[in-house]
Parts: C-alpha cells; sequence; structure tokens
C-alpha cells in the first residue's frame, strides 16, 4: 500500500537540463539536489561532449516538490557550477500505435546527414525517440566517421518496405550504411 500512496503523490514532472566544465563529481551533485528536493530521477541523458558535460533528467515528485525544484533550477546550477534550468512537463506515454525500431548508420563524416535522415523520418511521421551521434577516426586512414543511433516510433500504419527504400536512397545519396531493424532484434534478424 505504501508504494501505490508513493506513485500517486508522484504525479508532477519536470525536465532538467544543466550543462558546465566537465569535473568529477557532477552526476553526483545534480543527483544529490534533486534527491534534496525529494524528486525522483525517471529518465536521463548525462555525456561529455567536447570539454562540457550534459544533463538533461527526467524528473517526477509531488506538486510541491517539482514547482519548488523548477523556481530554485537556476540558483541550484550557480551553485554546483552549471548553466541549469527546469521546466514542466507531461508524464511520459507509451505510443501503443506505433512500433520500436532502431535506425544505425556509419559514414565517413560529410554535412547534412542528420538533417537528410531525419527529414525522411519526418515525412513517414515517425518520431525520434532517441537519437545519439558520434565521430571517430576510422581505423586505418584515421579518416572521420560518422556514427548514428537512434531509437524510433514507427507509426503501423507506415509501409516499412518503402521506408526502407527511402532509406536506400539516402544511403546511395550520401554514400551512407543505413540499418533499419525492429528493437529487440540485432540488424542479421530483421
Amino acid at each position: 500500500m505504501g508504494k501505490v500512496n508513493k506513485e500517486l503523490r508522484m504525479n508532477a514532472h519536470a525536465l532538467l537540463s544543466a550543462v558546465g566544465g566537465d569535473r568529477i563529481g557532477i552526476v553526483d551533485d545534480v543527483s544529490a539536489a534533486i534527491l534534496g528536493y525529494a524528486c525522483n530521477i525517471e529518465e536521463s541523458r548525462m555525456a561529455l561532449l567536447g570539454g562540457d558535460f550534459a544533463v538533461l533528467i527526467l524528473l517526477s515528485g509531488t506538486e510541491e516538490a517539482v514547482t519548488r525544484l523548477t523556481e530554485d533550477a537556476k540558483s541550484i546550477g550557480e551553485k554546483l557550477g552549471l548553466a541549469a534550468s527546469a521546466r514542466r512537463t507531461e508524464s511520459p506515454d507509451q505510443k501503443l500505435d506505433a512500433l520500436p525500431y532502431i535506425l544505425e548508420s556509419s559514414s565517413l563524416d560529410t554535412n547534412g546527414i542528420v538533417n537528410s535522415v531525419a527529414a525522411v523520418l519526418r515525412r513517414y511521421n515517425i518520431n525520434i525517440a532517441d537519437l545519439e551521434t558520434d565521430t571517430n577516426p576510422a581505423p586505418w586512414t584515421g579518416a572521420p566517421m560518422f556514427n548514428m543511433r537512434a531509437r524510433l516510433s514507427v507509426p503501423r500504419s507506415v509501409s516499412i518496405p518503402s521506408l526502407r527504400g527511402e532509406m536506400q536512397k539516402l544511403e546511395s545519396e550520401h554514400n551512407l550504411d543505413l540499418r533499419l531493424y525492429p528493437a529487440g532484434r540485432t540488424p542479421t534478424e530483421s
């Protein structure tokens, strides 16, 4: 019964973002501040980008706790040496009319890859739930290689063969290696 009551009270959500120079202990400091407001981290993305560490957190708590944290976000960030802000958001919902897919790409790094892929996904009304990119030197040559991985919510009405056809056009136009497969499978199983 205690768990049910806690879940009923944790009905407010906020999105906290913070960025600042990388240092040891940022995650500890930010998570302690959130806990200090009696809030819970539900989802997060944190990464070292260049010389800065970026944090994006979906948090939950009571109405009062989330309101206090969102109002104090800037001062919390200043105390931690970060530029921070927070805003209220809705509870995450699961789209039952969509199928989870993974899209991966690797290629030589050229301008416009993310935009080209995102434009196709938009035409098919596909939501990008998560997107990660990085650039690394290729083995042997050291040429910059661009890697992208996205979690997608593909509406059930989308023709997967048509989408794959569009992706094949992108592969040819931009010299990409794209892999589209259902989440939970490996690219070779699809």
